[in-house]
């Protein structure tokens, strides 16, 4: 089946995914450093709940002022069975990766966890290629590939003695690295489901694919996770609830990043997507540095230029 994406202009969708995608890996930044906080206490589930219910609000927000605004508003997509087929493997997907995420950042510092979750970019390309049928260029597998190189940079083993926290993990085989690798593979999982959730919305505006595809994401999320801490962990519950603050802050940071990145989907390939995505790398480290005083190593600092590089190419070469 040939897809096609209905856009309001060729020169607008040629570069707005770049700010929009750059702008969800910021939010995104913002969302991970609050959720942090709320592992210790609602534990990895707890604190990735409180993301989507906290977020859901801003996400119906979000999508009544877009039909309110006229240079914005549309008709209610027809959505399909195929598109809720794609939007549940997005959601349980990045319901996982979150999940997996958190507790890698938990088990070393705040920017190596987040960077083990960034190898999704070539899995997003060659999942693409097999299911979408989205083949990107040798020139944007080449700068993937740069940028993934820089993100195992920053995830390889510290030398002897040079260390930031107690947890860090002592090799690839360490526990932050199954999970963090595991994040990265069900991130992957669910970019392709979000893009090709987007894709069965052919006329259909960026702005209104993306914010519809953030509602019913949450919403689901909300419900599968929401049901299964009611039985299973009610603690946890109550601990988000407790910490509504920061749980506020979580919800709206990952509503943000959430429409950046569903914005983004609607307009060019997952592969492209995830790969200037991996900016958020950068913004963990400036995040690690200034607020928790987390330093790299030289071969760490390295892997964040070379992350940069990649990106650079990726951008210069559209």
């Amino acid at each position: 089946m040939c897809y096609t994406v209905s856009m309001q202009s060729a020169s607008w969708t040629a570069w707005a995914w770049i700010p929009i995608s750059i702008w969800g890996a910021l939010a995104q930044t913002a969302r991970n450093a609050a959720q942090r906080s709320l592992v210790a206490q609602g534990g990895a589930l707890g604190a990735t709940l409180a993301r989507f219910l906290y977020g859901l609000p801003f996400a119906a927000l979000w999508l009544a002022v877009l039909h309110a605004v006229p240079a914005t508003s549309g008709a209610v997509p027809d959505f399909g069975a195929r598109y809720f087929a794609w939007q549940l493997l997005g959601a349980i997907g990045q319901l996982a990766a979150t999940a997996f995420m958190l507790v890698a950042i938990k088990q070393r510092n705040f920017v190596v966890g987040v960077a083990f979750s960034k190898t999704d970019a070539l899995q997003v390309a060659l999942l693409g290629m097999l299911f979408l049928h989205e083949l990107p260029g040798w020139l944007t597998m080449a700068a993937i590939g740069v940028a993934t190189v820089g993100v195992v940079m920053l995830s390889l083993p510290r030398k002897a003695g040079v260390v930031t926290t107690p947890d860090d993990a002592p090799s690839w085989a360490g526990p932050a690295a199954m999970y963090g690798l595991a994040s990265g593979a069900c991130f992957a999982f669910s970019a392709l489901g979000y893009r090709g959730a987007s894709l069965e919305l052919p006329g259909a505006s960026a702005w209104l694919i993306g914010a519809w595809g953030v509602l019913w994401a949450q919403a689901a999320q909300t419900l599968l996770l929401g049901s299964w801490l009611a039985l299973r962990s009610p603690q946890s519950l109550r601990a988000i609830v407790s910490a509504w603050r920061i749980s506020t802050i979580a919800g709206a940071a990952g509503a943000l990043a959430s429409i950046g990145w569903f914005t983004a989907y609607a307009l060019t390939s997952a592969a492209n997507v995830r790969t200037v995505g991996m900016v958020e790398v950068v913004f963990s480290y400036m995040v690690s540095r200034r607020f928790m005083n987390e330093k790299l190593a030289p071969a760490e600092q390295a892997g964040l230029l070379l992350v940069l590089a990649g990106l650079l190419a990726l951008c210069f070469q559209l």
